[in-house]
């Protein structure tokens, strides 16, 4: 069952993802589609859950990342009981 979220708006939002071949396609899409802080703060979130998979202290996250305690604390829920997006993303990139 879709999330509430998803519609036919975030479909094609994903569809267009999809389609991106290289990494320099997906930074020029970033670069249209949302604001440089917008796509600093995704960098930021996939980071803390990268650091939290690692098992570091929030604290230790939050100075060297600059992520609030909000933040990582809404990552570490996602970790805990999200979709598994971040864990997905994490071991493919951890493969390569």
């Amino acid at each position: 069952m879709a999330q509430k979220w998803q519609d036919e708006l975030t479909e094609q939002l994903a569809k267009a993802i999809l389609s991106l071949k290289d990494e320099k396609e997906v930074f020029d899409f970033l670069e249209d589609v949302a604001t440089i802080g917008e796509i600093r703060a995704l960098a930021q979130r996939l980071e803390v859950a990268k650091r939290l998979d690692q098992g570091d202290t929030y604290p230790k996250i939050a100075q060297e990342t600059g992520a609030s305690t909000a933040t990582i604390s809404r990552v570490k829920k996602c970790l805990d009981y999200g979709a598994d997006g971040y864990k997905l993303v994490l071991e493919r990139i951890e493969e390569k």
